[in-house]
């Protein structure tokens, strides 16, 4: 075959195309998700990065509407998955996942053992490693040392909701499920570029959810500066995911690289000094280590005991490593939202 997934230590494993016919590099990562495979690819924080599936049957309910997609289109460097199944039966689908990845230019391979494949990115953590089509080989880049927050976020202004009460959301690579929920809590949502001085918005706003999104915390910089702008005015602040981990470098903690990251729908976290332990879904591969002064731990993995939350001692900001917003099934933290707004001391207009 001339279609190959050749990983940076020199493993070589064959597969068969179905994508685009386009080689590419990326850091290897897998996620064990066994449905949403469409919002796993439109979600912004696999931004270039090369997914590995571990469920074996993908492409069984082909792919949906827009209007149900994470964000407007596929964010992913390339798929591996185990069996493709060209033959979708789903009411919602509208086209074939082989169809929409060509019409993304998103390369792709079915390579039998994505077990061994898994198993060897546990054991020696994710890795580069490039897709490589028709004997075309491109030369491996790491996509940790680009500022991926800027590639993926918002380039203008942009707002969801009609009513009186605001609430700003910085767009480090949002998914736009965030914007519903807190929509539905009836509130208006204005979406603005990851670099925005949010203190000099020229209308009034209520909170700040500073979103999820791809790659490195520490080159978010132009975010962790006005997010510490954001915390001197006392503004309260929600975190998510990449959120979590920007929150904590403004408030002086640090974050560090996970051996091979938490990608899936079924991550345990654990409600500090309590033994509730809830149903998450997560996709990350930074978490916080240290947590700032000021604040407290707020969730814990219950897997590797990895942070998963902080929250101030005093103070309405706080963030979530997790997706509150995610309901593959479970809704399990959709309440950390109610928890903000009740903490933040703030009740939309009616």
């Amino acid at each position: 075959m001339h279609n190959k997934l050749i990983l940076k230590d020199g493993t070589v494993l064959e597969g068969k195309s179905f994508g685009a016919q386009k080689s590419v590099s990326g850091e290897v990562v897998f996620a064990t998700g066994m449905v949403g495979y469409p919002e796993a690819f439109t979600d912004p924080s696999f931004c270039g990065q090369i997914l590995v599936l571990t469920f074996p049957l993908i492409g069984n309910y082909g792919i949906p509407s827009e209007d149900l997609w994470e964000s407007d289109h596929v964010h992913i460097a390339g798929l591996i998955v185990c069996n493709y199944i060209d033959t979708p039966s789903h009411h919602a689908s509208k086209e074939t996942l082989a169809q929409w990845l060509k019409r993304f230019n998103i390369p792709a391979l079915e390579i039998k053992d994505t077990r061994l494949l898994t198993e060897k990115l546990r054991k020696e953590g994710v890795m580069l490693g490039s897709i490589v089509i028709d004997n075309k080989k491109v030369k491996l880049e790491d996509p940790n040392k680009l500022n991926l927050v800027k590639e993926v976020s918002t380039k203008e202004i942009w707002s969801n909701g009609e009513a009186k009460d605001v609430v700003v959301l910085i767009d480090c690579g949002l998914k736009f499920n965030i914007v519903r929920r807190i929509v539905d809590r009836g509130f208006k949502v204005i979406v603005v570029p990851y670099d925005t001085d949010v203190m000099e918005l020229p209308f009034v706003f209520k909170a700040v959810v500073i979103s999820n999104g791809p790659g490195d915390p520490t080159q978010a910089k132009a975010t962790i500066a006005n997010v510490k702008k954001i915390m001197a005015h006392g503004i309260p602040i929600l975190g998510i995911c990449l959120g979590n981990q920007i929150l904590t470098l403004a408030a002086g903690g640090t974050t560090y690289k996970l051996p091979y990251g938490h990608r899936s729908q079924n991550q345990p976290a654990v409600l500090s000094g309590t033994n509730k332990c809830y149903l998450t879904t997560q996709n990350h591969g930074f978490a916080v280590k240290k947590v700032p002064s000021g604040f407290k731990e707020w969730f814990y993995n219950a897997n590797d005991n990895t942070n998963e939350g902080i929250i101030h001692k005093t103070l309405p900001f706080m963030s979530v490593q997790f997706h509150p917003e995610s309901t593959p099934g479970p809704s399990d933290t959709d309440w950390v939202f109610d928890f903000f707004f009740k903490k933040a001391k703030i009740r939309p207009s009616k």
